[in-house]
């Protein structure tokens, strides 16, 4: 169902006075200004017509941004698609590692750096548990995946891990986890790992920018719970995708989540977590709703999703060559979430006759100015679309 309210409707309400009155940064302001835009006259688009019964409809382009709640369905069913020629024969844990809140003041002010960092341990920490012969012996994989919010939209940076329960050894044969893989690695040695891979490597940030890890901060870190928390195994490749689909893609909020954006005041739902995750209903001032929303804005460039290991881009060959040997055949199977869509809603079946099908006859720059289209000839596929 189409939600109620968007972000591009808080934008259009309150964006102008958010930036006159909280001055984000210039990069944030493009994000905010494309996202306003997204499937408007704004971008440009394109006019489609029935081939049965004649009727139009205009189309206008999205603005693809990845911070757009309307653009990451299609973005991440293409993800997915592509990641199920990477599934192996086993099970697959769900990994996340955290940062403590005394760390937030860094990650706003060095978000690239410190979610860098961030990264780094998680992964170093992973593998390193992995090749230890006490523990597996051999080389793990994982897709690491950023998310920088809580469910009330405050800065929370964590990354989640979907790992198969196994590795390579030296030899090339697959060594289950432990327990025939129902069960990964002791959290509370990874935390104590991850905290000082972590720290080890704030400490090298400190000394490059001038700073210090100051004694007072020190015992902070080394006094709060650095938590690592390895959920049960999926229980089988199917669900490994599905898992995928909630947590790649990911926005702060979506727009399903408003509730209302009166009067400069924005509610919305979020899952109180420290309540049995119940859902509530939060209301924030809109320049303060924005803010909050801006502080999930990753910087430009900066890459949410990574591979590691043996699902890495450079093991392809050995990820193949485990492949043959479990027996796993690749289809290149369209996404579920693809198919799902298809079966409710065809986009290119008329919406008015029901039994046309609609083709592009116009495509038209942003800020056109549409005139008649009516009497326009038919689009054909071995030609060009019309452009105003």
């Amino acid at each position: 169902m189409r939600p109620k309210y968007e972000l591009a409707d808080i934008l259009t309400e309150y964006g102008q006075d958010f930036i006159a009155q909280k001055q984000p940064l210039k990069y944030h302001q493009k994000v905010l200004n494309a996202i306003n835009k997204c499937r408007t006259a704004a971008l440009g688009g394109h006019v489609d017509r029935c081939g049965e019964c004649s009727h139009e409809r205009i189309s206008y382009n999205s603005c693809r941004n990845r911070h757009c709640p309307k653009c990451q369905t299609a973005n991440r069913d293409r993800w997915i698609a592509a990641r199920q020629s990477d599934l192996l024969d086993c099970k697959y844990f769900h990994v996340v590692f955290t940062l403590p809140e005394v760390l937030n003041h860094f990650c706003l002010h060095y978000p690239a750096e410190l979610y860098e960092i961030l990264f780094q341990s998680s992964k170093e920490t992973l593998l390193a548990f992995g090749r230890d012969e006490k523990y597996l012996g051999a080389e793990m994989g994982a897709i690491s995946i950023l998310h920088t919010w809580g469910q009330n939209l405050m800065l929370h940076p964590h990354i989640h891990m979907i790992v198969p329960a196994g590795g390579v050894d030296q030899d090339g044969n697959w060594q289950h986890t432990r327990s025939e893989g129902k069960y990964l690695f002791p959290v509370k040695a990874m935390s104590a790992v991850y905290r000082g891979k972590f720290i080890e490597r704030f400490k090298a940030f400190l000394q490059e920018r001038g700073m210090e890890l100051t004694a007072e901060l020190r015992q902070e870190l080394y006094a709060k719970e650095w938590i690592v928390y390895a959920k049960r195994p999926f229980g089988g490749a199917q669900q490994v995708i599905e898992y995928l689909g909630r947590y790649t893609h990911k926005i702060a909020i979506s727009n399903h989540r408003l509730q209302s954006i009166d009067r400069g005041q924005i509610s919305f739902t979020y899952k109180d977590y420290r309540d049995d995750s119940r859902t509530k209903t939060m209301t924030l001032e809109a320049a303060e709703f924005l803010r909050r929303f801006c502080l999930h804005i990753l910087p430009q460039s900066f890459r949410e999703i990574r591979h590691y290991g043996i699902l890495s881009s450079r093991n392809k060959p050995k990820l193949k060559e485990q492949q043959a040997k479990m027996g796993v055949v690749n289809q290149n199977q369209e996404s579920p979430y693809a198919k799902i869509r298809e079966n409710r809603f065809d986009p290119l079946a008329c919406p008015c006759c029901k039994t046309g099908k609609m083709e592009t006859v116009f495509v038209f720059r942003a800020n056109t100015v549409l005139h008649k289209w009516s009497n326009a000839p038919p689009f054909h596929k071995e030609s060009e679309p019309t452009t105003f």
